[in-house]
């Protein structure tokens, strides 16, 4: 095999050193270093989960995005903090789930509620289907997001944790700060009630 000669450009040195980010311990291990392209990376790898997750705790897609933005803001203050880059997921979904909530819980929104009339809520994909099915989906959608806000806090959270984002429940008690019985508890109650709020639409007999 032919020897190297001379310097590595800053293309190949790039090309390189490219394969050894790919593990999100190591993009983790760079950021903490002050490497802001390993935490844009960060970022645009955990973003859409973290949007998804913190719409179905706030029922608003634009307010989401924000909290989003304001999630990576302390994840990237409190890196130095993360004891286990191996659990950075479940680490990243605890800074969300308190985002939200501080949300949630602030004075300008006690009385927010889902809106079923709101084109951004009811929103299923980005995909273009016929506009019969187009229509059914939203109808259905509606249905979802107005149950989903109809739950109590830890409910909502518990559900969206495992049903949205398939968490175990081990994952949900730390990101939560439950015990694992209260979480099995709180689903089994979320599930029954979300059951009971769709059962009309659905055509299900309780």
């Amino acid at each position: 095999m032919e020897a190297l000669s001379g310097t590595l450009t800053v293309e190949q040195t790039r090309a390189l050193a490219k394969p050894l980010m790919n593990s999100p311990e190591q993009l983790i291990a760079a950021a903490r270093r002050g490497d802001q392209e390993a935490f844009r990376h960060i970022f645009e790898r955990w973003a859409r989960p973290v949007v998804s997750f913190v719409y179905d705790m706030v029922g608003d897609r634009a307010l989401a995005e924000d909290l989003t933005q304001e999630t990576f803001v302390r994840a990237y203050k409190y890196l130095d903090a993360l004891r286990d880059e191996s659990k950075f997921s479940t680490w990243l979904f605890s800074i969300a789930k308190n985002v939200a909530r501080e949300h949630l819980r602030s004075a300008h929104s006690r009385s927010r509620k889902v809106d079923l009339d709101d084109e951004a809520v009811l929103e299923l994909h980005d995909e273009r289907p016929t506009p019969a099915v187009a229509l059914l989906d939203k109808e259905l959608n509606g249905v979802v997001r107005h149950a989903l806000g109809a739950l109590d806090e830890d409910k909502r959270l518990v559900f969206t944790l495992k049903i949205f984002q398939q968490r175990s429940y081990e994952e949900i008690a730390e990101i939560t700060g439950f015990s694992v019985p209260k979480v099995k508890t709180d689903l089994h109650r979320a599930r029954t009630e979300m059951r009971r709020r769709m059962s009309p639409y659905l055509g299900v007999k309780q």
